[in-house]
């Protein structure tokens, strides 16, 4: 019998994180290393498992997490809503706790692109009057 996997894709700011859910005993691995390795911020640790925690699902899952990009609190986003993703997948009874308490929200929120004539987004070349 083949295992079955449920997929979640998360985004955050530039970081993504590709994740894989199936039934097990509630272990979390993010690139390779144990999640409270990974994440060394207890904020961070408790933003990954709060789409388990809310589901009520968190010692019936295995997760399996490949991250890149931005920073730590960036990829901590990414993997939770990529863990809130593939829990609908697994059981779409869950959608709609995920919703109303903000899993399944994208954080829109990017960084601003530089503008030419400018050496940041907002910061301006320094102006002399004579």
């Amino acid at each position: 019998m083949a295992v079955e996997y449920h997929w979640g894709t998360g985004r955050r700011k530039s970081a993504v994180a590709r994740v894989r859910v199936k039934k097990g005993s509630g272990s979390i691995v993010v690139n390779n290393k144990e999640y409270t390795q990974y994440f060394t911020r207890e904020r961070d640790r408790i933003e990954v498992i709060k789409p388990l925690r809310i589901a009520e699902k968190d010692s019936e899952f295995d997760v399996i997490a490949k991250v890149e990009g931005s920073g730590i609190t960036g990829q901590a986003g990414a993997v939770q809503l990529g863990i809130a993703r593939a829990l609908i997948k697994a059981h779409e009874t869950l959608e709609p706790v995920l919703r109303e308490h903000g899993m399944l929200t994208r954080d829109s929120r990017m960084k601003e692109r530089k503008k030419y004539g400018q050496p940041g987004a907002r910061k301006r070349f320094q102006y002399s009057k004579r």
